[in-house]
């Protein structure tokens, strides 16, 4: 017996659309290769938050593809299902920007208050993978 799924168009759409942002994870990998590579210069604090950002990008992209099959597997509705749906997608912007653009500018050593993006994506994340959890447990 095979088991067939069914993506929601707004899961095919959202989809896609995650997908088309693996683009920018890539040309966030080559702007670290030239910072690794001392082609663009970086403080040691820049360097880091620029690779947590880059780190943090794609993984959260992943993990976001996987929510979504994963709430429309479990027909997930409700009240919990925007932040199901949504606070992992969500995260996988936040969090990068926040690491990316607290560190921006010439010879920066500390973060800027764009940090608080970081913190932001730490909440939509937390909010998307507790709302998403208990939906499929209670499936």
């Amino acid at each position: 017996m095979e088991a067939t799924l069914t993506l929601s168009p707004d899961t095919l759409s959202t989809a896609g659309i995650i997908l088309l942002t693996i683009v920018a994870i890539e040309s966030g990998g080559l702007f670290m290769l030239r910072v690794v590579r001392g082609q663009q210069p970086a403080t040691p604090f820049q360097r880091a938050f620029f690779r947590a950002g880059h780190a943090h990008a794609g993984v959260l992209v992943t993990l976001a593809l996987v929510g979504l099959i994963l709430a429309d597997a479990a027909a997930v509705d409700g009240p919990r299902a925007p932040f199901a749906r949504n606070g992992i997608w969500l995260a996988a912007i936040l969090m990068p920007a926040g690491f990316f653009l607290s560190a921006i500018g010439k010879g920066t050593t500390t973060p800027n208050r764009l940090i608080l993006l970081l913190y932001a994506g730490g909440v939509s994340l937390a909010l998307g993978v507790v709302s998403l959890g208990i939906s499929l447990l209670t499936a």
